[in-house]
Formats: structure tokens, sequence, C-alpha cells
């Protein structure tokens, strides 16, 4: 009877599924949290007094509209995940077009909707296409740093003659010799005799 227990490769290529309404839930809590904070930032910088409970009553949209943002995102995400069982650029950017809707249905226009889901959906999956990060290029994990560095250093390495023939010694560049020439230059510009070891 074979074996037939997958390799590294197989069990890595398997799609392990994404609990979508748990993610969904933790995403509009956070980004319910995150409205609420701009809209008590909103209460404050009214006019008029309108009270602490202003940032509820008055500017309870903005933190309806941040919270189905997050939730609609991260659920659209993992659902669409789910169902694709594929995790490429498409995922944020399903995700992004439904939170863009949410986004444009506060305007109560069908234009918005489509603009502001197509505009976040483009930035989403563009962003995560190309890497989803902000530092930049992320080196890998299982190169050792200092071998990588050594072997940059040595592949771009001139032979000293050549820079010794462009730039001449002094300023940190020595050839081999450079304490006997030294010392013999001394001798015969000044006559002192200079130790040429250590």
């Amino acid at each position: 009877m074979a074996d037939h227990t997958p390799n590294q490769d197989q069990v890595e290529s398997i799609y392990q599924p994404k609990d979508a309404v748990g993610s969904a839930i933790k995403a509009t809590s956070v980004t319910a949290a995150a409205g609420a904070f701009i809209s008590t930032i909103q209460n404050t910088l009214t006019r008029q007094n309108v009270g602490a409970m202003g940032a509820f009553t008055r500017f309870g949209g903005t933190t309806a509209t941040f919270a189905a943002m997050g939730g609609a995102y991260e659920f659209t995400k993992n659902a669409s995940a789910n169902l694709r069982q594929k995790d490429d650029a498409y995922n944020p950017a399903l995700g992004g077009l439904m939170s863009g809707a949410m986004l444009g249905l506060r305007f109560r226009s069908a234009p918005a909707v489509v603009g502001y889901g197509c505009m976040v959906a483009v930035v989403l999956g563009a962003f995560s296409y190309t890497g989803g990060k902000l530092e930049g290029y992320h080196r890998d994990p299982t190169v050792d740093e200092v071998a990588r560095k050594e072997f940059l250093r040595k592949n771009r390495r001139r032979p000293i003659e050549g820079t010794l023939e462009e730039l001449g010694e002094g300023r940190g560049i020595y050839g081999p010799g450079y304490v006997e020439r030294r010392a013999e230059r001394i001798k015969n510009a000044y006559g002192i005799d200079v130790p040429s070891s250590a």
C-alpha cells in the first residue's frame, strides 16, 4: 500500500480557510473605536458648544462609517479568499471595493458609491500586489546578513593596484611596502631615520 502523506511543498500550497465573521467583528470593533476617536475630535472642533454627547448624536455617522468600512473590508477579503481558496491581491481589492462602497453610501449617490469603491479597490489591490509593505524590500530571513554583505563586497571589490594607480597613496589607501617607502622618502628629504617596523 502506498504512503499518501503530503510532502512539504504540498502542505504549504494547501489553502487554510479563515474565519471571515470573527475577523470582521474584530475589524469592526477596531475601526469603530477609531471612528469614535475621530468623532470626538470633530466634536471638540465645532464652534458651538454641543456637549460631550455630540460625538455620538451629531457626529455618530463618522463612527458608523468607519465601522462599516472596516467590517466590510475584512469580511469581503476573507470570504473571497475562502471562496476562491487563494491568497492573492484580488482579495484586498474586493475588500477595498466593498469598503469604498460603504464610504460612498455616506454621500447618498450611486456615482459616489461606485467611485469610492473603485478608488479604494485600486489602491488596496495595488498595495497588496506590490508587497503590502511601506518600509521597502524585506530581506529573506533564511539568508545570513553577514554572508550576504561579504558576498556583495567581494562581488564589487576592485584590485588595490588599480586604486593606487588612480588615486595614489595616502588618505587611508596604502599599498604593500608603504612603510619602507615612507621611511626612505623621509630620510632622503630630511635626513631623519624613521624605523620602518612597529
